[in-house]
């Protein structure tokens, strides 16, 4: 199959889903793989995704159903909202803790101190926001993360 030990878990799962009869586990994981899939066909030549891609495929597709729950809801189709969220957080399961408020405010002020951006005001915005990427790929919503960036720097 695949030498990627997350492919293969999620695989091991959508299959124990399979068997459990576990609907939302088991559509929500096959559409998980197929975007794994897409992935690795997309470009010039087909190539298998490291765990660190996977995850990033995964955390894209959990925005997405982030996106739609507000979407729904905004719509007043409380039952669709309900099944995008079901689908969040069953691939949340697979991706990294994500940071906390507190903890991005924390991180966005340590970083603005050490790439000295205080003294250029919204001018640093890119500035720390590159720095900050590394720290909080996969771990935050990079929306958060800027709106942050940009409160602190008085943006």
């Amino acid at each position: 199959m695949s030498n990627s030990g997350m492919k293969q878990r999620l695989h091991d799962d959508m299959t124990a889903a399979l068997k459990a009869r576990d609907e939302i586990r088991k559509s929500t994981l096959r559409m998980a793989l197929t975007a794994v899939t897409k992935a690795e066909v997309a470009g010039k030549e087909a190539r298998e995704l490291s765990d660190a891609e996977i995850l990033d495929v995964l955390g894209s597709e959990a925005k997405k159903r982030r996106e739609s729950v507000i979407a729904y809801r905004d719509a007043g189709r409380a039952e669709l909202a309900d099944k995008e969220q079901a689908e969040a957080d069953i691939l949340a399961e697979y991706l990294p803790e994500q940071l906390t408020a507190e903890e991005i405010a924390v991180l966005v002020t340590e970083t603005i101190a050490a790439t000295g951006a205080a003294d250029l005001g919204p001018r640093g915005i890119g500035k720390v926001m590159g720095a900050l990427q590394p720290k909080v790929k996969g771990k935050a919503d990079g929306g958060a993360v800027s709106a942050e960036v940009k409160r602190q720097l008085g943006a």
